[in-house]
């Protein structure tokens, strides 16, 4: 495998990771699809240079791809953005934007567990026929709202201003910091008591904190409610359409997802890096971040907490 082949590695995408499937695992596959692609690969001619030692010649380090990821919730199935090589930095570029995820979260109405899952430990069963879409609704409208004003506290934003009036208008606004979880939006998609299905739109999230949202809802409502599925269908500006399926979990696609994704990744992290990177630009399309280092990684990105595998 050439430069040129190595230099279209660096770069994110997403894979959809199946349900069952650890995050562990999917990382495992990703690596040994990857080695395997490149070791097929011709091997570059060995460079030839001078070099002018004042010791004894050591043992020169062989050129190699080294993988790795931090930990992710293990969702039933869901959305994984995958950094490689330099595409590392690209994924603190993501979690410094503050960029939100969306979410299907499927709710069960009637009971309690000790987890907020619907297989924990049974703690109550409840009544919950005096429940109706329109009382979900507005409970879901009541949050909405109390989180925008949240947002708005933690972007440190004087919203009288013309700039933060234009930020909010193009749903620019984000928290300066790390913050609590911030619901930016939630609606119901569907209601057949006892089971509803939420879409929830947030960012700063952990799994835990969803399955509590599906609590606290039942709360509200007079009634109990537990978490029976979650599962993220976007992440930042990477949707499921973008996820490369099992069978796609190779050099070739990996190497075409990266490039695909690498104008978009760019756009879209000018826009909302803008203020903290001021002159600083990051690769357009057709261009590669500059590699002077011969190892590269793969790298997940983080979120706390876990739905049942």
């Amino acid at each position: 495998m050439g430069s040129a082949g190595l230099a279209r590695l660096h770069g994110l995408f997403a894979a959809y990771k199946p349900p069952g499937l650890k995050w562990e695992h999917l990382r495992d596959i990703v690596e040994l699809q990857l080695l395997k692609g490149l070791n097929a690969g011709k091997r570059p001619a060995p460079e030839q240079r001078v070099r002018f030692l004042l010791g004894p010649l050591e043992g020169s380090e062989e050129k190699e791809l080294t993988l790795t990821a931090t930990s992710v919730p293990t969702l039933r199935d869901h959305l994984l953005v995958l950094g490689v090589g330099h595409g590392r930095s690209l994924l603190t570029d993501m979690y410094n934007a503050h960029l939100t995820k969306d979410y299907t979260v499927r709710g069960l109405l009637g009971k309690a567990t000790d987890d907020f899952c619907e297989d924990g430990r049974l703690v109550e069963k409840t009544t919950f026929d005096h429940v109706t879409r329109e009382k979900l609704d507005r409970i879901l409208a009541l949050i909405q709202g109390s989180h925008q004003k949240a947002l708005v506290k933690y972007s440190n934003l004087d919203l009288q201003t013309q700039e933060a009036y234009e930020m909010a208008v193009r749903g620019l606004i984000r928290p300066m910091s790390k913050s609590p979880m911030l619901i930016t939006g939630i609606r119901c998609l569907h209601f057949a008591p006892p089971e509803f299905l939420l879409e929830v739109q947030c960012m700063h999230e952990t799994q835990k904190q969803l399955r509590r949202l599906v609590h606290e809802i039942g709360l509200e409502l007079k009634t109990t409610a537990v978490c029976s599925q979650v599962r993220r269908t976007r992440d930042g500006f990477f949707t499921l359409d973008d996820a490369l399926l099992r069978t796609q979990w190779d050099l070739h696609s990996i190497q075409d997802a990266i490039q695909m994704a690498a104008p978009r990744v760019a756009a879209e992290l000018e826009k909302s890096l803008r203020p903290q990177l001021g002159t600083q630009q990051l690769p357009g399309p057709g261009q590669h971040w500059d590699s002077e280092e011969s190892r590269s990684a793969l790298k997940g990105q983080a979120a706390d907490g876990a739905v049942g595998g």
